[in-house]
């Protein structure tokens, strides 16, 4: 059966909603326009009159229902099966065991003390609605499984990961039958083995010669050219803006929705005392399991840094030393070309007044300080070794004079590290701009002809939210333009490996897309179903967040669906999102992105927080980074995450660096290092078999029984703990559906 896009039109929503949505979007414009340098210094508006009198409001509600038999018969159904959920006993299958008592465990019984370890859990029990109405219970629920919903529709679409707990959840409120082979899966090719040549071009399938063509900004195959003559497109899943801007205002709408805000606010808070208690009741039961597992601790427990830039991925020691030895080896070499000038590296230095003896760290600056914080400018100049891009060109860039020779040269020598180290992996982010579509063909050429690929490395390309910058000097006519510079030789290359023999290499290697740039700089668009077409925006503005993102993910899901027909591997949408600028964006994200980077804006909305949670969508959080640009190290909300359970890990600097100060100035406990590095790896593009090697042959099962203690060095009780909450707050809001529909 093909895979289409459901497709929905505006005269189908609810005018409401909508309504609700554009000015949730236009109050977040109006927040961004007013920012200037007082926000850093603004107080929260903690009014005692006014929270007083709001409780006093939600205790007259409270009476009010009180009285009301509807009400009473309600909470009483929903008690009823509240208490009925909370009495089942422990499955292996435990999803399925809290809302189907029916079902009988399938693991033997000697393996249960094993599996499922004993420990004191956090329970409550009487009245699980005291503080909220049933009314407010109910749309709270509808709405957070309605965005649930959505997010399982675009995560299937593009070959997306959805966590199976969540998944059984959402088909057991539809009253559907969750299976295995239902699941969709991100398809990620294994490293190849040991004496095989991974650049190899022999294999490479056949030339289908199918027709492509831009429309809408988004790129559409035909079978031939009477199909394109005839408009009727290949067989695959087509996203087109208006429906996501639909589902993109119910999520809107949702977030600023009174009842809802407040039951979010309320879970929060409860998961992050009941992790507070579990801590304080099983920690020493936790290190006990820890020190009983052979050869494992932390150090030698698999670590991916999923959110690195290539061109920042040594430290600066290793950087000068570089620049030195080829200074003292290969100063007579000609490295630049200027016009028809061409220059050597000697002359480069000596233009440049310095000797590269005398370099230091300090000279080289290129460590993000005090001076970058809120200056993105001064953040990004910082890739400009001693302040000159000229050594950025020769060093830090692999389409240059030499062809990116000395670029390939460091990562490989990063790489060699990272081989050394054995239990740490990266993925390094190459850019890829949009200026003309020859950037791929260069791109892949640089990869081949220096080996760049290491088993410890895959590859990410990100792309710059920079279409202002190439209109304003006549690079491109249009946004459409820019996309088809991207997404093009993708298609190519997939349609005519043949033809494409090395951007059909390098791909194999590529796990994902990012979408990088300051996301603070604000823009007059607010984006809706009516905003222009690629081909129509035409004018100097850049387009909004949103607006990247959609067409990024839309040609994107075209692409996997394209690859997975023809037995290739399929790439993730992994888009910087929260690290500042509009609330707007995380929730674009939430719709299009299987995981994404920084997130620190979330801690701003209580009901995104908690569906990223329920979700378990992977965050990459960077607080070393995040410390030199937008936000204090101790301000970080990623100690406050964990407790919580939203599923993060965090990166940037070097790794270790990470994990070592924030230890030290959160006291994670081992447990809490280690679960954090098992997440890495899950959200990262590393393949399904690799994964099992690393981190256990059934990590795709949830709880303890997908966790292998021998190999993670996390405690089966931790797993246990964040398995059984999050199926508990998935069955509040699938019984409160349960019993409106009984």
């Amino acid at each position: 059966m093909p895979r289409l896009f459901p497709k929905m039109s505006m005269s189908e929503v609810d005018e409401k909603v909508r309504l609700i949505a554009e000015k949730v979007y236009a109050s977040a414009l109006k927040e961004e326009d007013t920012k200037d340098a007082m926000a850093l210094f603004t107080v929260p508006e903690d009014c005692p009159i006014g929270l007083h009198e709001d409780r006093e409001r939600a205790l007259q509600k409270e009476l009010a229902e009180q009285h009301s038999q509807e009400s009473a018969k309600k909470k009483k159904n929903f008690m009823l099966k509240r208490s009925h959920s909370m009495s089942l006993s422990v499955s292996t299958d435990w999803a399925l065991s809290l809302v189907s008592p029916l079902l009988s465990p399938t693991i033997p019984e000697p393996c249960q003390p094993e599996i499922f370890p004993d420990f004191q859990r956090v329970t409550i029990s009487g009245d699980y609605c005291a503080g909220i109405t049933v009314e407010d219970y109910e749309q709270a629920a509808k709405s957070l499984l309605t965005a649930l919903f959505i997010r399982e529709k675009y995560s299937r679409l593009a070959y997306h990961r959805f966590p199976r707990t969540t998944a059984k959840f959402l088909h057991n409120a539809r009253d559907e039958e969750w299976r295995e082979e239902d699941e969709i899966l991100p398809d990620i090719w294994p490293y190849p083995h040991e004496g095989e040549d991974p650049y190899s071009m022999e294999g490479i399938p056949e030339d289908l010669n199918y027709m492509l063509q831009m429309k809408d900004g988004i790129v559409h195959v035909y079978d031939n050219a009477e199909a394109l003559k005839q408009e009727q497109p290949h067989s695959l899943p087509y996203p087109d803006l208006e429906t996501f801007a639909i589902d993109l205002s119910h999520v809107l709408a949702m977030i600023a929705d009174g009842p809802t805000k407040t039951y979010c606010h309320r879970r929060l808070n409860f998961l992050a005392s009941k992790f507070y208690l579990h801590e304080m009741l099983n920690e020493m039961a936790e290190l006990k399991e820890l020190k009983s597992v052979p050869h494992r601790d932390f150090y030698n427990v698999r670590k991916v840094d999923t959110h690195i830039h290539a061109a920042a991925c040594m430290n600066q020691k290793h950087l000068l030393k570089f620049i030195k030895t080829t200074y003292q080896t290969e100063a007579d070499r000609v490295v630049l070309e200027k016009g028809c000038q061409k220059i050597t590296l000697k002359e480069v230095f000596n233009n440049l007044n310095m000797d590269p003896y005398d370099l230091t760290v300090d000279s080289l600056d290129v460590h993000a300080g005090r001076q970058t914080f809120h200056r993105f400018d001064k953040f990004n100049s910082k890739y400009n070794p001693v302040g000159a891009s000229e050594l950025r060109e020769i060093y830090l860039k692999s389409d240059n004079y030499i062809k990116g020779e000395y670029f390939a040269r460091l990562v490989k020598e990063v790489a060699a590290e990272l081989e050394e180290s054995k239990y740490q992996h990266a993925e390094p982010r190459l850019s890829i701009y949009g200026r003309s579509t020859s950037e791929w063909e260069s791109l892949a050429t640089w990869f081949i002809q220096h080996k760049v690929h290491s088993p410890n490395m895959r590859w990410m390309i990100q792309v710059p939210r920079i279409y202002d910058i190439f209109r304003s000097k006549k690079l491109v006519p249009h946004f459409a333009k820019m996309l088809e510079n991207i997404f093009l030789p993708l298609f190519e290359a997939t349609v005519n490996p043949q033809k494409h023999k090395a951007i059909h290499i390098f791909l194999k290697y590529v796990t994902g897309f990012d979408s990088v740039d300051d996301e603070s700089k604000h823009s007059d668009h607010m984006f809706s179903y009516k905003s222009p077409k690629p081909e129509s925006w035409t004018t100097d503005d850049n387009p909004p967040y949103t607006y990247y993102l959609f067409y990024m993910y839309a040609n994107i899901m075209v692409l996997n669906n394209l690859r997975k027909e023809r037995g290739l591997n399929t790439f993730q949408f992994r888009p910087h999102c929260g690290e500042a600028g509009s609330i707007t964006h995380l929730v674009s994200a939430f719709l299009t992105a299987d995981n994404i980077s920084h997130g620190l804006n979330l801690k701003k909305s209580p009901v995104l927080q908690y569906l990223y949670y329920l979700a378990q969508v992977p965050i990459a959080m960077s607080p070393l980074s995040n410390n030199s640009l937008f936000l204090q190290y101790s301000k970080n909300p990623l100690r406050e995450f964990l407790h919580k359970g939203l599923c993060f890990h965090y990166t940037k600097e070097a790794l270790m660096e990470e994990y070592a100060i924030a230890a030290q100035l959160w006291k994670l406990s081992t447990c809490d290092l280690c679960e954090i590095a098992r997440n890495s790896v899950l959200q990262s593009g590393l393949s399904h078999q690799e994964k099992k090697h690393f981190i256990g042959s059934n990590y795709l099962q949830d709880g303890p029984e997908g966790n292998d203690i021998r190999r993670t060095n996390v405690a089966q009780i931790r797993m246990a703990y964040r398995h059984e909450t999050l199926c508990n707050e998935l069955s509040f809001l699938v019984d409160a559906v349960k019993t409106e529909s009984g």
